[in-house]
């Protein structure tokens, strides 16, 4: 017996928003009586709607976010005690559980070329801490928290946390995090560098679209190959990785975006990019 994931119905459709306007995408989950606890429909409307983002050529940036009084309190565990959902093959003792890993929305995060900003509102526990720490940039409202409870659940990080975490906080901090299952405060977060800012609650989504802003104005050919090349970066030598630099400059000198970019810096004057 395995456990699959099936296409969400039109009723769950609501659990998972989308807005594009202006070069920006907000993807919010949208199921605050269960502190938007993730269900295996849920995963496969997140991973949609990401592949949308990216494949979109008006999107320049994504904002990820959540309603109500947490970002993600984790996969739902509720509907895997009770025989569905995921996780509920597993604790049947059933024998496989068969996801296709390479389709899920940790994996599409960190493939994406398109800038990802977490607007971190309440929890982000478990299932939605590796979801945040998959995000480019994560801000944070103040009375929001990362919580690192996988081994208080007889689980580990199962969704990226501990590939990201020791190369975000270095060996120790990360293994004291992951170990002990602790939560961190907004504060604690940000002073530990795994969120970029805090801001008042009531501010989130105003900053988080400023920022988007921000980076939606500029050229997104480069700024999507920065990204990659960040990423690379991350698994190659310098040597290697300078090589891929050069290359990637090449092309992107040819764009009309790279014209534009020098043609105002010219006339002094904002340039009006195309992605071209």
């Amino acid at each position: 017996m395995s456990e699959t994931l099936n296409k969400p119905s039109a009723a769950q459709a609501e659990d998972v928003l989308y807005e594009a306007a202006d070069g920006i995408a907000v993807i919010t989950l949208n199921r605050p009586d269960r502190m938007n606890t993730i269900s295996g429909p849920m995963l496969n409307l997140l991973t949609e709607l990401l592949l949308k983002a990216n494949a979109d050529p008006e999107v320049r940036v994504v904002v990820l976010t959540g309603t109500g009084r947490a970002f993600c309190a984790g996969l739902d565990l509720v509907d895997a005690t009770k025989g569905s959902g995921i996780g509920s093959a597993a604790m049947s003792n059933s024998v496989s559980v068969n996801l296709d890993l390479r389709n899920t929305p940790p994996t599409v995060l960190f493939a994406m070329d398109k800038p990802t900003i977490c607007a971190i509102n309440g929890a982000a526990a478990g299932y939605g801490m590796d979801t945040a720490l998959g995000c480019d940039i994560r801000i944070m409202g103040e009375s929001s928290k990362l919580a690192a409870a996988f081994v208080k659940r007889g689980v580990v990080p199962e969704s990226g946390g501990t590939w990201y975490l020791p190369r975000m906080l270095g060996w120790s901090k990360a293994a004291e995090l992951i170990f002990t299952g602790r939560t961190l405060s907004a504060q604690e977060s940000l002073e530990m560098g795994l969120a970029n800012e805090v801001v008042p609650d009531a501010e989130l989504m105003s900053r988080a679209r400023a920022l988007a802003a921000e980076i939606a104005a500029n050229a997104p050919l480069a700024v999507q190959s920065a990204k990659r090349l960040m990423r690379m970066g991350q698994e190659e030598t310098f040597n290697d990785h300078v090589h891929h630099v050069f290359l990637q400059f090449l092309q992107l000198a040819r764009t009309q975006d790279f014209r534009e970019g020098m043609t105002s810096f010219l006339e002094k004057r904002p340039p009006r990019f195309e992605g071209r």
